[in-house]
């Protein structure tokens, strides 16, 4: 079962690659230092200092440059596929030298290696990709807000033609693109980050839904102000004036100020509850990638999460109602009713209990003497296999070979790497609830206590073992 649960982790996984030999343009031209490796430059230009120009439009789709976006994407899948190709020979036992040949520890130990440094390669190839990744965001997250600025600007000329041109639709599109240019100077400040998406990426380099929530309401509200604003400028009389003033009145818009704040408090709340369980050790996290769009809707696994994805559903439509609230009567913020209101408070009281409910620390249940078939039953010995038997050893966050290869198991004062076991599709060793490391030399007979660190860096409890001379 263990090995089952580790060969399907490893084809799920984005970080396995191979020992790459990164393409360019011409053959035999020696590949640029990967970022995050020895010999690789740190400082990197900001987006608009030229690296995104040089990463867009000279580059071709076809293009193998390891500079450009597209070309380390290409050396990541190639990379991917190398190391794949890599794991399974080795799994069927091809390219194992004869030195270490004649001993299955050291035969075990050898592919270990050979597995633990090609997947640190593929995860420096992994981390280049990203960076290129960001590059290219930034520019598509103003795309996306220049379009939205034209669907506006086609939404008010086609319903013109019935009802005409009013000041109220000269207001709602100032807003607009006075909106939209905001985000384009924050853009290009956090262009390294994620363009406009840099607020709602967390820590963990994942879209975060409290905050793509908070920022939903936040951007509601602001332009609802924005075109009560510019209603005010083109005002002519007095009692214009005055209705849009009033418009602006707590008893019209309690119920949007009011899930405005709640939204903002559970984005703050839920940062500080999961930054507080990752350092008490009570919640493995590991950085990702790059974010995506379905990081709003899922876990850290990938698979749907019912909390958040009620929590974006709910408030998306609320603030579709709001806009045709808005769109209805521009002289006023949006009229949130408060059972609309209520809806939404309701569902974000659900989000935030089970951001509080989560939490998976890993726990060793028992250790016991890994037996082969024909051995003789007997204690501990250094040179022994020991299973270490439990849970949550892989968190969903950090499956990626280069991670596995970064476990340790304490055995009293020796630190012992957990070997790279392939198996063709993935690993048998190690899993998320049985692990197998052997007790080296130096530990000496008696009593010692055993302890992982899992894949996320999080200790387990300690457990006492019994090493026989």
């Amino acid at each position: 079962m263990a090995g089952r649960e580790a060969g399907n982790t490893a084809d799920d996984t984005n970080g396995a690659g191979g020992v790459p030999v990164a393409p360019g343009h011409r053959t035999g031209e020696a590949p640029p230092p990967v970022p995050h490796q020895a010999g690789a430059p740190d400082d990197r230009p900001a987006p608009g200092d030229g690296e995104a120009e040089r990463a867009d439009a000279p580059h071709p789709h076809t293009c193998a440059c390891p500079r450009c976006p597209r070309g380390a994407r290409a050396a990541h899948r190639e990379a991917q596929a190398a190391f794949r190709a890599r794991r399974d020979a080795l799994a069927a036992g091809e390219g194992l030298p004869a030195a270490v040949s004649y001993s299955a520890g050291a035969s075990r130990q050898w592919i270990s290696d050979e597995l633990t440094q090609a997947a640190r390669e593929v995860g420096a190839r992994a981390r280049a990709e990203a960076h290129g990744w960001y590059v290219l965001l930034w520019r598509r997250t103003l795309y996306v807000v220049w379009g939205a600025v034209a669907v506006l600007l086609l939404g008010q000329v086609a319903t013109a033609f019935a009802a005409g041109w009013t000041a109220a639709r000269t207001a709602g599109l100032l807003a607009a693109l006075l909106g939209a240019g905001l985000l384009t100077g924050a853009a290009r400040l956090h262009g390294r980050r994620g363009g406009v998406l840099a607020p709602v990426i967390g820590e963990d380099n994942r879209l975060s839904t409290s905050r793509a929530v908070a920022a939903l309401w936040v951007l509601l509200t602001v332009y609802a102000v924005l075109v009560l604003a510019g209603r005010l400028a083109f005002a002519s009389g007095d009692g214009e004036r005055d209705t849009l003033i009033a418009g602006l009145d707590l008893a019209r818009g309690a119920g949007l100020v009011t899930v405005l704040a709640v939204t903002c408090a559970v984005a703050v709340v839920v940062r500080r509850v999961v930054a507080v369980r990752v350092q008490g050790q009570r919640l493995q996290k590991a950085r990702a990638p790059r974010p995506r769009a379905a990081d709003l809707l899922t876990d850290d696994s990938g698979r749907a999460h019912f909390a958040d994805t009620q929590y974006v559903l709910v408030s998306a439509v609320a603030t579709v109602y709001a806009l045709v609230r808005l769109a209805r009567r521009p002289d006023q913020l949006p009229d949130l009713p408060w059972g609309l209101a209520l809806l939404v408070l309701v569902s974000a009281a659900t989000y935030l209990a089970s951001k509080y409910a989560e939490g998976s620390r890993p726990v060793i249940h028992a250790v016991v003497r890994a037996r082969e078939a024909g051995d003789l039953d007997g204690p501990i010995r250094t040179g022994d296999d020991i299973e270490i038997r439990g849970a949550g050893f892989l968190p969903p966050s950090a499956r990626t070979p280069d991670r596995l290869a970064r476990m340790v198991v304490r055995i009293g004062a020796v630190h012992v790497h957990v070997p790279l076991v392939p198996v063709p599709g993935g690993f048998t060793n190690p899993s998320d609830t049985a692990l197998i490391v052997p007790v080296p030399v130096e530990v000496e007979p008696g009593k010692a206590e055993v302890q992982l660190v899992s894949a996320a860096g999080v200790e387990t409890n300690k457990v006492t073992i019994e090493v026989g001379d």
